[in-house]
């Protein structure tokens, strides 16, 4: 088994005024040679945007985009004609393929909007762009793991151009659970997005992360009420 952690305050942080953002791999004027990447994952990007402010329209090409709602309203427009709003309990892909321009917005006039912006190189390169949006709270699992991407339509979540799938973790204190590996020489990076966990022995606090690889599974146990987000993707794309 080999791993990385990275604590929450070693992230690369923006402060534009109306967002405020953080950087767990290199990203805009962040850079960090040791911090690129986890395999197949990208960016992982912790955002909250000020109320009636938001990333006007900007080009994609050749990434899996996943949005996750964390507080607010985020308003969607892209130039698929998709006009849509996500929020708390619910995940937005994008596969940007050709070339997609999208825009995002906080629609809320007094309160912020926060979220993951998560980038997955994808495993085809030219595919036709897409939009997908789904609510994951209805599925809502207590300890155990909700499934919310995978590589397969028609499975549980949304599914992505890459052989990755992502899972919450809505675990009471000292719920402790197993995750397998889904497919061998993947990897898996666990976010913590609210509270403590020990996970492979070691020990996570809130906004921490920590990789794993060359592993078939690992041990999960919270130390307190937690949600946390597990993304497997591939190591080798």
């Amino acid at each position: 088994m080999n791993t990385v952690y990275h604590r929450a305050d070693t992230r690369g942080f923006a402060d534009h005024g109306w967002l405020k953002s953080y950087h767990t791999f290199s990203f805009a004027n962040y850079y960090n040679p040791e911090r690129m990447n986890f395999g197949a994952l990208r960016v992982l990007n912790d955002d909250q945007v000020a109320s009636g402010m938001g990333f006007g329209t900007h080009p994609h090409r050749d990434m899996e985009i996943i949005s996750i709602p964390l507080e607010g309203d985020l308003e969607h427009k892209d130039s698929m004609g998709t006009s849509a709003v996500i929020r708390k309990g619910e995940i937005q892909v994008m596969s940007a393929g050709t070339g997609v321009q999208h825009s995002e917005y906080n629609r809320n006039k007094d309160e912020l909007v926060k979220f993951l912006q998560i980038w997955v190189i994808p495993n085809k390169k030219n595919v036709t762009p897409r939009y997908d949006q789904i609510s994951i709270k209805e599925n809502e699992k207590i300890n155990d793991f909700q499934q919310i991407l995978s590589p397969d339509q028609g499975d549980e979540g949304v599914w992505i151009h890459q052989d990755a799938w992502f899972s919450l973790a809505n675990f009471e204190q000292g719920h402790t659970q197993e995750y397998r590996v889904k497919k061998p020489r993947n990897g898996v990076y666990v976010f913590v997005l609210k509270g403590s966990a020990k996970v492979a022995g070691q020990i996570l606090g809130t906004r921490d992360g920590f990789g794993i690889w060359e592993a078939e599974t690992f041990m999960l146990e919270t130390l307190e009420d937690s949600e946390i987000l597990l993304m497997e993707v591939p190591m080798e794309f």
